[in-house]
């Protein structure tokens, strides 16, 4: 199998890549931004054409949610006319498409997990953008894979678990939403569950194609969350003392972007279709070093 991935220093193409590296079966090409603009068409062509993958991962994507608000062209550049490109170039190939999408896509109003059958209904520019991107490769691409996730972590790349590790030292309490609830999910799992896809299109006659939602349990609060990381990073004797966490509302701490209130994902169809359990993201901060050491090298 060849895959060809793109974004592959994200906090998912990072983890792409060094799980790919493994498997010898696999030959593999790893773009990062500077090796394939997938806002450039043409580059998207000529790279497919050079490699003519079987599979292509899109882990590219413009995340800055509150920037995409004042930055609406870029965001749609790389989140929209992106995955297009490599959709057309996917088809032409007779390749598969995997692309990894957001809860974004979702209003956050709804009461239970969403499913992918929900209606969509974004509430910012980058949830917007990442529909368009979505809807791009629905119509350019008919093997695709759409994988929604959300609250991704991980230790490569900027997230709110080495936020929270960075301001546990400085800091003896924290202000922290507690009305948005969701799924932390490990970008090593969501890396896990795009590998485990593509392999089980490779091998099936009939693949069932279509849109998965993948993201983590059990459901948290942004304050619930932070808790469980201090906890964790006092009992792995990281910070000396655990920071008081107070819980605060969506409206006492106002952003660019609206955030989803929800953004719980519904994750029945990819167990069912692939056998794919939730993202364990307690296990995942078994070794919060791991996140901190990089953190404080990056900082």
């Amino acid at each position: 199998m060849r895959i060809l991935i793109t974004g592959s220093q994200g906090q998912v193409g990072h983890c792409l890549v060094k799980q790919l590296s493994a498997k010898k079966q696999i030959i593999m090409l790893a773009c990062t931004k500077d090796d394939l603009d997938i806002t450039d068409r043409q580059a998207v062509i000529n790279k497919v054409n050079a490699f003519k993958p079987s599979v292509i991962i899109n882990a590219a994507a413009y995340t800055a949610v509150d920037g995409a608000e004042s930055d609406v062209e870029s965001a749609y550049a790389v989140n929209r006319d992106g995955p297009k490109y490599l959709a057309e170039a996917a088809e032409q190939h007779r390749a598969a498409l995997l692309h990894v999408s957001t809860d974004y896509v979702f209003s956050g109003t709804h009461d239970e997990p969403y499913r992918e059958t929900d209606q969509t209904d974004p509430h910012s520019v980058y949830g917007a953008s990442k529909l368009a991107g979505e809807l791009a490769v629905q119509q350019a691409c008919a093997k695709h894979i759409i994988l929604r996730t959300a609250w991704v972590f991980g230790e490569h790349g900027g997230n709110f678990v080495k936020t929270m590790l960075r301001l546990a030292s400085q800091k003896d309490e924290l202000n922290v939403v507690d009305d948005q609830v969701g799924g932390p999910t490990y970008a090593g799992d969501i890396a896990s569950a795009l590998i485990s896809i593509a392999q089980r299109l490779e091998e099936e006659e009939n693949p069932h194609y279509g849109t998965y939602h993948f993201s983590g349990t059990p459901h948290v609060s942004w304050c619930a969350f932070a808790s469980a990381i201090f906890s964790g990073a006092y009992q792995q004797g990281l910070v000396k003392k655990v920071p008081k966490v107070i819980p605060i509302t969506t409206a006492e701490y106002p952003t660019p972007a609206k955030r989803p209130a929800n953004s719980r994902l519904d994750t029945t169809k990819i167990m069912t279709q692939f056998s794919i359990s939730p993202s364990n993201w307690q296990r995942a901060l078994r070794n919060l070093s791991d996140y901190q050491d990089k953190c404080d090298a990056n900082n």
